[in-house]
């Protein structure tokens, strides 16, 4: 079993403590109680053999002091002795019992780390001139996928990508992720503008909510930010349907917060539309960085309730090194950024957070 080299050290220490006390206190008290500790002590934090040695040496050293008092006889002595044997088999036992339980737990993470690769399959890391770097954080340490998500795609009409957010938790929200990027990945191929693009996964989203029925079908949602890039990159066209907006740094490290000029409900939620997504348009110069998130890292909160806020942080990431001409990359800004939160949070991560930087590198002359 792995464990920090300090704890190693604490079944040691136990039996030092028990020489200690042994030798302090009157000949008629025994240390034995405590050196019993020792090989328990052992079990999650040593290998077998340490177990053992442990035993074995709690043993030799209960048997060395009894003699030095006079007390090692058939009543308190050699009834230690197989005490001491028999809480080190059991030390054992122990041993192996966890050592099952975390094979089992590194045989799930495997494969719960196999079926996010399956289901949220890492972006490329470059397309085109694009750096891209993307980060999953999940909420529970035991899932590895949760409704977050992200995607990026080379397409006919140029570099297109989405981060959503789906409503619920569990398989069910797995399974509108799954439905999510399957009509991405074919609508960005044949739509032939972002409208499209968005028409095709609210009508995909729509399909998955009537399969699954009940609330689900009425309340079923996913947040999303979707954009395109332009051939020459020059500019970034967004349709934000209630996801959080992106930021945009430059290349000295300012950010602008790219808020959409109209608000437009989630998708799955066609009732409330009545006019095609409005998509805007910015300046993607040289240099610059898209930073996408899902509500995750927005809604990280501090001890006082204070909500993060990633337009105003980012800035003080990125900035020192980018005097100094040393722009950090774009999964070094998402490792500055997840770092951030947790300090905001003070290591609590509140919700899954999906992270998606898109770089587009300066010009050299």
């Amino acid at each position: 079993m792995v464990q920090p080299r300090r704890a190693k050290w604490i079944p040691l220490g136990v039996v030092v403590l028990s020489v200690v006390l042994d030798l302090v206190t009157p000949s008629d008290v025994t240390s034995a109680p405590l050196l019993m500790a020792a090989p328990v002590a052992a079990a999650p934090l040593l290998t077998l053999r340490g177990i053992i040695a442990i035993g074995a040496l709690a043993m030799a050293v209960h048997a060395a002091l009894a003699r030095y008092d006079g007390t090692f006889g058939w009543q308190r002595g050699v009834a230690n002795q197989l005490t001491l044997l028999a809480v080190t088999v059991l030390a054992v036992l122990i041993n192996r019992a966890l050592e099952g339980r975390d094979a089992r737990t590194r045989r799930a993470r495997h494969i719960a780390a196999v079926a996010q690769s399956a289901v949220l399959p890492r972006p490329p890391s470059r397309l085109g001139e694009l750096r891209i770097a993307a980060r999953y954080v999940p909420a529970e340490d035991e899932a590895t996928i949760g409704g977050d998500l992200y995607v990026v795609q080379d397409t006919p009409h140029g570099v297109r990508m989405m981060v959503g957010d789906v409503r619920g938790k569990g398989l069910g929200a797995v399974s509108a992720v799954c439905a999510d990027l399957g009509a991405f990945r074919y609508a960005a191929d044949e739509a032939e503008d972002l409208p499209g693009l968005v028409a095709a996964l609210e009508r995909a989203l729509l399909r998955e909510g009537g399969r699954r029925g009940g609330q689900e079908q009425e309340e079923g949602f996913t947040t999303a930010l979707i954009a395109e890039f332009s051939e020459d990159l020059d500019t970034v066209r967004v349709v934000n349907r209630g996801h959080p907006p992106p930021v945009l740094l430059d290349g000295e490290g300012r950010a602008t917060l790219l808020e959409p000029s109209e608000e437009s409900p989630p998708l799955g939620m066609s009732a409330l539309v009545t006019r095609a997504s409005p998509v805007d348009t910015f300046a993607f110069p040289p240099g610059a960085t898209l930073v996408c998130y899902t509500d995750g890292v927005t809604e990280a909160r501090d001890e006082s309730g204070v909500f993060y806020d990633a337009h105003v942080r980012l800035p003080f990431l990125v900035h020192p090194r980018a005097l100094v001409g040393d722009p950090v990359t774009p999964a070094q800004i998402l490792r500055l950024l997840i770092e951030d939160v947790g300090r905001h949070t003070g290591g609590r991560v509140q919700d899954d957070q999906a992270l998606l930087a898109l770089h587009r590198p300066a010009r050299r002359d």
